[in-house]
């Protein structure tokens, strides 16, 4: 796709920015960013799996926008091309990685929460993605969650228990949307998507909720 303006890329979050948190986007948001790319570059970067981002923007999303960075860039798409994969197993390794999930589980279980749904840790080729109340909560229970965790601080707590525990393994703790908070190693954000934007010189960034990381 050809860009009118050389140079400069704008690049999209999708939850809560493109589209309500797990939700389609809108026809007037999708026209919107068809309207957009007659004039500048557009890239999507988000910290869900392609299949989930797909879900959300639609089928061909990838061929629908010039760059497409899924899991933050560790998967990362180009005109309909894949032209980056990254992986956490292959970067902790099988050991730490397993050591990393059972304590995460044992906490979990232990954990003293209103409700518990299920999918409580989803394992991405880049990272995890650790939900307290499990991913497959619904939409009112996410909203509940959120509330009551703003009060009782779980995943806070929950990220400053696994960074002092995994600290050996240097991995960052990104809390974001409003059940979850992603694991990945340091320098493994969305800042990751970067090293294929080397042509631009004139970046923008627009998206709903930003944490500071928690690194070791």
């Amino acid at each position: 796709m050809a860009a009118v303006k050389p140079g400069l890329i704008a690049l999209f979050d999708v939850d809560g920015t493109l589209t309500a948190p797990r939700k389609m986007a809108t026809p007037e948001m999708i026209e919107f960013m068809q309207e957009l790319q007659k004039n500048v570059t557009v890239g999507i970067v988000g910290g869900s799996d392609l299949s989930k981002i797909s879900e959300q923007l639609g089928k061909t999303v990838v061929n629908d926008y010039d760059y497409v960075f899924s899991e933050n860039g560790l998967v990362a798409h180009k005109d309909g091309k894949l032209i980056g994969t990254q992986s956490l197993k292959s970067f902790l390794g099988e050991e730490k990685l397993k050591e990393f999930i059972n304590f995460t589980l044992h906490y979990i279980a232990d954990l003293d929460i209103q409700i518990k749904r299920g999918t409580f840790i989803e394992f991405r080729s880049g990272m995890l993605n650790v939900s307290p109340i499990g991913r497959n909560c619904s939409q009112e229970e996410r909203d509940e969650f959120e509330r009551y965790d703003k009060v009782h601080n779980v995943r806070p707590k929950m990220v400053a228990v696994l960074r002092e525990k995994f600290s050996h393994l240097n991995l960052t703790f990104s809390i974001g949307g409003q059940i979850s908070f992603d694991v990945f190693p340091q320098g493994w954000d969305k800042t990751y998507c970067l090293r294929y934007l080397q042509d631009f010189h004139d970046i923008h960034f627009f998206g709903d909720k930003t944490y500071k990381s928690v690194t070791k």
